[in-house]
């Protein structure tokens, strides 16, 4: 065993992460679903997402039959929508393909939707002990400070570079608790922003430490300034329900409900007599908002369109009415939780 895996080791037995509720199981639906979640997010945020989703759906079956509705409305909030899009593909994968029964090696287990060769590596280890490094977010900053890596770690090369030592660093054995301590590592101790560099294990051999470069390492991405763009939501209600649309499966808020959009170059008007001809209505702005993405900025422009009786309008057919009061539970992008409920 590397001396890096043997301290790393030693370490979690007292300072690791324990009691998890994904760590109490060799299920690999469960390890599976919670790998999921914890892509882009944090612990503490997943943990009652988890328990709400394996109360609803228990087992793998009972997600690949669910309705795509209730999978988007049990994930609305944790952002970057087509991690659930593929969960429930994936789910419907298994059934298909491997006859209900989730694959057990890490090779098969990445063929499937939204799951790469790390999270394929960490369910596999988790689940079925098979002996594979994984390279997430946290292994890569721990990997970059400890052996002195340079250069943006999503690039190719220094990617590269870190899958051949995460492999070479693997142990023989406890690849379980190895890989745990690999996350539990960068999430409480190496963390991004303030490392807490005297308790950490690996303090003595680290490069980053011992040439206090550890605010350097690893290498932020080259930094662009994220274009901004605007777009006009359209509320329209009759002060007790509104119209709500489904979203396109693909891109941002894919699958979900939301207001009906149109261009910010576009007059409130012109887009209701496109929409509802001659219909009467009563035009009003909201406040603005600005939402921001991982690539770039949404300023939103809400419009009030009020109207008599919903059920008047033809087109709202090509969308669903409901309560205002019952739009909150059905999973809806943020910004548009916001602004109904400004209502």
């Amino acid at each position: 065993m590397s001396d890096f895996a043997d301290r790393l080791i030693a370490w979690h037995a007292h300072h690791g992460r324990h009691d998890l509720p994904w760590q109490r199981t060799t299920d690999p639906y469960r390890i599976w679903l919670s790998e999921i979640m914890l892509q882009q997010t944090q612990v503490e945020t997943v943990i009652p997402y988890y328990a709400r989703f394996l109360e609803r759906c228990p087992t793998l079956p009972d997600l690949a039959a669910a309705p795509a509705d209730d999978v988007m409305a049990l994930w609305a909030g944790l952002g970057y929508y087509a991690r659930a899009r593929n969960l429930h593909a994936c789910a419907e994968q298994v059934m298909s393909r491997f006859g209900g029964q989730f694959p057990d090696t890490a090779e098969q287990i990445a063929t499937l939707p939204g799951i790469g060769r790390s999270t394929a590596a960490a369910i596999a280890a988790f689940a079925f002990g098979e002996r594979a490094a994984i390279l997430d977010g946290n292994v890569k900053r721990v990997l970059c400070r400890v052996f002195g890596i340079e250069g943006f770690p999503g690039s190719v090369p220094v990617e590269r570079r870190l899958w051949a030592l995460a492999e070479d660093l693997l142990p023989q054995t406890q690849v379980a608790t190895y890989i745990q301590a690999q996350m539990d590592l960068g999430a409480t101790v190496c963390t991004r922003g303030t490392p807490r560099c005297d308790v950490c294990p690996m303090r003595d051999i680290c490069v980053a430490h011992t040439t206090d470069r550890t605010g350097a390492l690893p290498e932020a991405r080259p930094r662009k300034k994220p274009p901004i763009k605007s777009t006009q939501m359209a509320v329209v209600t009759d002060g007790e329900r509104v119209l709500l649309v489904p979203r396109p499966p693909k891109g941002i808020w894919g699958g979900l409900l939301s207001l009906p959009e149109f261009d910010s170059e576009m007059t409130p008007q012109d887009w209701w007599a496109a929409f509802a001809g001659d219909a009467a209505v009563r035009v009003s702005t909201l406040p603005e908002l600005r939402h921001t993405f991982t690539h770039y900025v949404l300023d939103i422009s809400p419009v009030r369109f009020e109207v008599g009786d919903l059920g008047r309008i033809g087109q709202v057919a090509t969308g669903r009415v409901v309560e205002l009061g019952d739009a909150q539970r059905l999973g809806l992008p943020r910004p548009v939780s916001r602004i109904l409920a400004a209502l």
